[in-house]
């Protein structure tokens, strides 16, 4: 019995033992669980690469553009279930372009030129524009979208992941919506415009500009009124490394998407754009007024060699608003201050 008695209480003590250690256990796991690590801003200098294909004629039919979400689930509880999932795959950071550090500038006016090309900008200034804008309820000002489905970030982060979709239907996020607020601001002004939303990158992103080119001489054809075309986009910066830029200014203590005027020219190889050079005046005058009023506000002016459709008016010119690392609300308001200052500038040529 005592031998019996012995082992019953060894058996007892071995199992409180066990108990112990997996309650203990079960303690320290619920007091430090386990947090996936995503990644942090860096404050490190990188070398960042823009990336422009949406606006890179030559680039446009590579097949790799993404393609349109029209997925209904809320994308910020996407991106919560994906990064506490490790699958960050890079980060954000905000940085101001400054425009200031251009190659070429003059009078409030700076310009990047990739072309090889000389520009005089005191004579872009000062040259005559070939048009007036008529105090009419006929349409002064078209605007369309090549590439209708770009889109932003849905929250302000300092990273992304596989569920932020750069590339949507819904017109309430794409280009469409930001082409609304510039057209706002220049009806509210008393300046008639076309706003044409034909999607022209969905289904096939392949062809885009052509199918936009279609759009807009359909446009000048049904309205000849119309003396300014702008191409309303957003651009994309992000370094080898996969970490993304979003280009930013504070104007009147607000957070604003940048925006960048993108200017082709009969250079490097490019021909039969012979007004070239006058789509380059309005610009720059353009690009003066957004400075003077709202300062930093655009990147500086890029020159390529390339045409951007911008060959088929004289009047033409190609608008980034932002990158896809910049949330809606950020470019809205970078819409709205380029549409203001679009506005004040028209106004003056009437």
């Amino acid at each position: 019995m005592k031998i019996k008695g012995f082992i019953l209480l060894a058996f007892v003590a071995i199992i409180c033992t066990v108990c112990v250690v997996y309650g203990g256990y079960s303690v320290v796991t619920l007091k430090y669980p386990v947090v996936a690590d995503i990644p942090k801003t860096s404050s490190k200098n990188n070398t960042v690469t823009v990336s422009e294909n949406k606006t890179d004629e030559s680039n446009e039919d590579s097949g790799n553009a993404e393609q349109p979400t029209t997925d209904e689930t809320p994308k910020d509880e996407q991106a919560v279930q994906t990064a506490a999932q490790g699958q960050a795959l890079g980060t954000i950071t905000a940085r101001k372009i400054s425009p200031y550090s251009a190659g070429t500038s003059y009078n409030s006016v700076y310009l990047k030129n990739n072309t090889g090309v000389g520009i005089d900008i005191a004579a872009a200034l000062a040259a005559q524009l070939g048009f007036k804008i008529q105090k009419s309820t006929e349409p002064q000002v078209l605007i369309f979208h090549t590439h209708t489905t770009e889109c932003y970030m849905n929250e302000d982060r300092n990273f992304y992941t596989e569920s932020d979709a750069f590339r949507t239907l819904d017109e309430n996020k794409n280009m469409i919506a930001i082409g609304n607020v510039i057209e706002h601001q220049l009806q509210s002004a008393g300046i008639a415009v076309l706003h044409d939303k034909t999607v022209h990158d969905h289904p096939s992103y392949n062809g885009s500009y052509s199918r936009s080119a279609d759009s807009v001489l359909a446009d000048l054809k049904a309205y000849p009124s119309i003396k300014v075309v702008i191409d309303v986009h957003r651009d994309s910066i992000t370094d080898d490394k996969g970490n993304k830029y979003k280009p930013v200014v504070t104007v009147n203590g607000k957070q604003a998407a940048q925006v960048m005027l993108v200017m082709g020219s009969e250079t490097g190889g490019i021909t039969n754009f012979p007004n070239w050079q006058q789509n380059l005046n309005l610009a720059t005058k353009y690009q003066q007024t957004m400075e003077v009023m709202y300062p930093e506000l655009a990147r500086p002016l890029l020159l390529n060699s390339a045409k951007y459709n911008e060959h088929l008016t004289t009047g033409s010119m190609l608008l980034e608003v932002g990158c896809e690392s910049n949330t809606f609300d950020e470019a809205a308001y970078g819409a709205e201050l380029a549409g203001k200052a679009l506005a004040s500038f028209l106004n003056t040529i009437k």
